[in-house]
């Protein structure tokens, strides 16, 4: 029996942070996809996680822990594919780790991902931001704070691993703008709505000398982790609900912010290439669901066709003798 702790440790410390070189981001996730399995695992097979051997994961096993997540768990089917892919890349790791078990690895390898429905990207409509930016008190610390973070979530449209892991070098007040480490570590400068700029200013002003060299820390001076800022963009949509009642039919994540980021680019500019850098996609694939949430784009569409002619014609109503005769013959 091969123990599946210390292939684990070492696909994750050594193949995918150090020769892949995957962010701390991907690492989180992976790790996070094979807390939720062993620990599925276990409490299935009535062991421990640290005693779970690698003949135990089998196909049978892993297709009942995705079916797990979506019925126990309600998670959507694209959050399914997120663990599965987690899995996969382990079990193609293994591939050459463990040739003995080369068969059971296969029929991991064969279960396949679920069909999604393309759905419309969410995101908030002008009023709706403006009540969600207006939400945090600016008269005390954590209201500034969560000010300015969330006009920089809007103005950047920055994913959430990406504002929570930007650090003060990063921060260029003078020519508005900032520096992003985004997905696979590519690097983007983006500029600041003056707005933004001065929420900014303020937060710095009173962050105070902290040894995290993160931007946004907490009230223990500790940066600010993702799950954080769920957390306190959570309570800010709940009180602008009070003010804008047709937020509390909307569910805002950070991501959220990032799509109406999008949808203010694209309706400012109509210019998709224009998206995909500002919200620094690698191809314009990622970029084009946003057309399909854009109204404007398809009212732009109809100004500029030449519908075809209606066939004229004046509607004679049938004469009530001719109408009675039909129906008594």
């Amino acid at each position: 029996m091969t123990p599946i702790a210390p292939l684990i440790e070492a696909f994750l410390r050594e193949t995918l942070a150090g020769q892949r070189g995957a962010s701390r981001h991907t690492q989180d996730s992976y790790a996070a996809s094979f807390q939720l399995l062993f620990v599925f695992a276990a409490e299935r097979l009535k062991v421990r996680p640290s005693e779970l051997t690698l003949e135990q994961l089998d196909a049978g096993l892993v297709s009942a822990f995705l079916e797990h997540l979506e019925d126990a768990r309600k998670n959507a089917a694209v959050t399914r594919n997120v663990r599965l892919a987690a899995i996969k890349s382990f079990f193609h790791f293994l591939e050459y780790r463990q040739p003995a078990a080369l068969e059971q690895i296969r029929r991991v390898l064969a279960i396949p991902f679920k069909k999604t429905n393309q759905r419309l990207v969410p995101y908030l409509l002008k009023d709706e931001l403006q009540a969600v930016l207006d939400a945090p008190d600016p008269a005390t610390r954590d209201g500034i704070r969560d000010r300015a973070i969330l006009h920089l979530a809007v103005c950047a449209g920055l994913r959430a691993s990406e504002l929570t892991g930007l650090k003060i070098e990063d921060i260029d007040l003078p020519s508005m703008s900032i520096r992003v480490l985004g997905k696979g570590r590519r690097e983007r400068t983006l500029p600041l709505w003056k707005t933004t700029a001065t929420a900014l200013r303020a937060w710095l002003a009173v962050r105070g000398r902290v040894p995290a060299p993160e931007v946004f820390v907490n009230t223990r001076g500790e940066p600010l982790t993702r799950w954080g800022f769920a957390y306190l963009l959570k309570q800010h949509v709940s009180t602008a609900a009070g003010h804008k009642p047709s937020l509390k039919k909307k569910r805002v994540s950070p991501h959220v912010l990032r799509h109406t980021c999008a949808m203010i680019v694209l309706q400012a500019t109509g210019d998709i290439r224009k998206v995909s850098l500002w919200l620094g996609h690698a191809t314009l694939t990622s970029t084009e669901v946003y057309t399909r949430g854009d109204p404007t784009e398809k009212l732009d569409a109809m100004e500029a066709i030449v519908p075809p002619h209606l066939r004229r014609g004046t509607f004679q109503p049938t004469d009530k003798l001719i109408a009675l005769l039909k129906r008594a013959s």
